[in-house]
């Protein structure tokens, strides 16, 4: 049988939909463990050596979200599937950046489809210490090991395809939908982190904004931003902000269980991004600027794909586009590499990324830190600001 031996915890309020699970898990060979709330799932998971957990994100008590990042402090090479009822993607996305391997939506028609993520996460193919072929990282110095590593990542703990493509299918015919999700995806108009902040302003004139931004601290030491441009500019960019979101969070995840630095070195990353959509079979292309900076020497990194977006360097005198060479839009085949530059930030130095337009451009300037907003009579996009306090 597929899951002989494997050890699951299962946590799940819904006692109908638990048994149900636990006894098709048994009956294909896994050893179960239940759990009814989220403390009662951290007991569990201490009291028992087990491969995967399951756990629902909406329970009373402790939540699934919550549990996930109890359990992730005790042993965060342990993956988890996590199951969602409520279709509030935020949460979704939330149990991602804090480790989940993959996610399933209630009702889940087919519990064979559980059975294909639990064996997509314990698989040796997704384990750091799997060997692999030695792959070229271009201008930057990193070691045997880092390409081990993010070789390995490339391969592992994605969103399963069956339910990329089935929420592919969701977002690109409602438009209702597209909108709910890509609303809880952006963040407030002012980023603080305990070194820098991020300020943006985005103007979409649809219901779905094909521009995205994100940012989250890597470690204590480094702080990442992008900004990205979706083709075609319907519902799917809405996917696509969740797609290009959730490959983030995996590479997070592998950052904070030291398995890998990609996260940190855009060369590499955007590398892995064009990888993942170009296999993703979803035909999205995407324009982006990924900056990553070290906080202790102001040291930063920027790579681009794509003409649509422009990197500026802005100081008490204006700003001023930072060179960087032609690149092909992520998503494509013949794709070979990103557009790199280096730079350490001086004194009042602030890092900006900007669509490609005078009026964002003017915006920008007059400091025009709006977040996200709507508006059909100005052109769609905007710009982000990154400044280190």
């Amino acid at each position: 049988m597929a899951l002989t031996d494997v050890s699951v915890l299962l946590v799940e309020d819904d006692s109908v939909f638990r048994q149900l699970l636990a006894d098709f898990l048994i009956q294909q060979g896994a050893v179960v463990f239940e759990a009814c709330d989220g403390d009662e799932g951290v007991v569990e998971f201490q009291s028992h050596i087990v491969d995967i957990v399951i756990a629902d994100l909406s329970m009373p008590r402790l939540g699934g979200l919550g549990m996930l990042k109890q359990i992730l402090k005790i042993n965060p090479a342990i993956p988890s599937i996590v199951i969602s009822g409520n279709n509030v993607m935020a949460d979704v996305v939330e149990a991602l950046r804090y480790g989940a391997s993959d996610y399933l939506v209630k009702p889940v028609a087919d519990l064979k489809i559980i059975e294909q993520a639990i064996e997509q996460a314990i698989s040796p193919a997704n384990s750091p210490e799997q060997s692999f072929d030695s792959i070229e990282f271009g201008p930057l110095d990193f070691t045997d090991r880092d390409a081990v590593m993010n070789s390995a990542a490339s391969m592992s703990q994605d969103l399963s395809y069956q339910e990329l493509s089935d929420n592919f299918t969701l977002l690109e015919h409602n438009a209702e939908a597209a909108k709910s999700v890509q609303q809880q995806l952006f963040p407030a108009s002012n980023v603080h982190y305990p070194k820098a902040q991020i300020h943006y302003s985005l103007c979409k004139n649809s219901d779905v904004s094909a521009y995205f931004i994100d940012s989250t601290m890597v470690g204590d030491n480094h702080l990442i931003m992008y900004m990205a441009h979706f083709h075609p500019e319907d519902n799917r960019a809405a996917f696509g902000c969740v797609l290009l979101r959730s490959f983030v969070n995996q590479k997070l995840k592998l950052y904070r269980n030291g398995l890998s630095t990609t996260l940190v070195e855009p060369f590499n990353m955007l590398s892995y991004l064009n990888d993942r959509m170009v296999n993703s079979g979803l035909n999205l292309y995407v324009d982006i600027v990924y900056v990553a900076l070290e906080l202790n020497n102001f040291r930063v990194a920027i790579g681009q794909a794509g003409s649509g977006l422009r990197c500026y360097l802005r100081n008490d005198s204006g700003i001023a586009p930072l060179a960087l060479s032609e690149s092909l839009q992520l998503g494509t085949v013949e794709w070979n590499k990103p557009s790199m530059q280096f730079r350490t930030l001086m004194p009042n130095e602030k890092i900006c990324i900007a669509s490609n337009t005078s009026h964002h451009r003017n915006l920008l300037m007059k400091n025009k830190f709006d977040g996200l907003f709507y508006d059909e009579d100005l052109p769609a996009g905007g710009f982000m600001e990154l400044e280190v306090i």
